[in-house]
């Protein structure tokens, strides 16, 4: 099963794309804006987590795929749902892309792919999102997927010795 548009789909990763997944995140860019990819990322730490995502998929606590972009099949990112709770059928997603993809439109196809994902494939009801405060581009991709802002968890996550702010969106599941 796949999920895609004109210029993405959305697939479950492979040990095969782990150097091409380091090469994109090992970026500061991309530890800046997420609360759990440290920097500097240690090589073969992308290996480890396609290991743990498939593990974790058989649980059905997490789904993670690979961001690829259709004109050349490499992986320039990755969307995951996390925390999946079945009993209250509900999930966090999270997602990085490739600095050299960012303001082209494929986050925001992500994101509205993998919310589609968990609307059919899971059942969840509801799925939010918790971006730093500061991340404008992450705000416009939730808001333009549909995504409500439901209000601000104060200093929250501590990253490079500062504390953050992060905004609590969510999109509910009306079908």
């Amino acid at each position: 099963m796949t999920y895609e548009n004109k210029d993405i789909l959305l697939r479950e990763l492979k040990v095969s794309d782990a150097d091409e997944m380091y090469k994109h995140v090992k970026d500061i860019e991309i530890s800046k804006w997420t609360a759990n990819i440290p920097f500097p990322y240690p090589e073969g730490e992308s290996k480890k987590f396609i290991l743990k995502t498939q593990r974790m998929r058989r649980s059905k606590k997490l789904y993670s795929f690979g961001i690829v972009l259709k004109v050349t099949g490499n992986v320039i990112g990755v969307v995951s749902l996390m925390k999946v709770n079945e009993k209250n059928k509900n999930s966090e997603i999270g997602y990085w892309i490739a600095k050299r993809y960012w303001n082209k439109g494929y986050m925001t196809g992500a994101v509205r792919l993998m919310t589609e994902f968990g609307f059919r494939e899971l059942r969840l009801h509801r799925i939010y999102a918790k971006p730093f405060k500061e991340n404008i581009a992450s705000r416009k991709v939730l808001e333009k997927s549909g995504f409500a802002l439901e209000g601000e968890i104060r200093e929250n996550i501590m990253k490079y010795n500062k504390w953050h702010n992060t905004l609590l969106y969510g999109i509910l599941n009306k079908k």
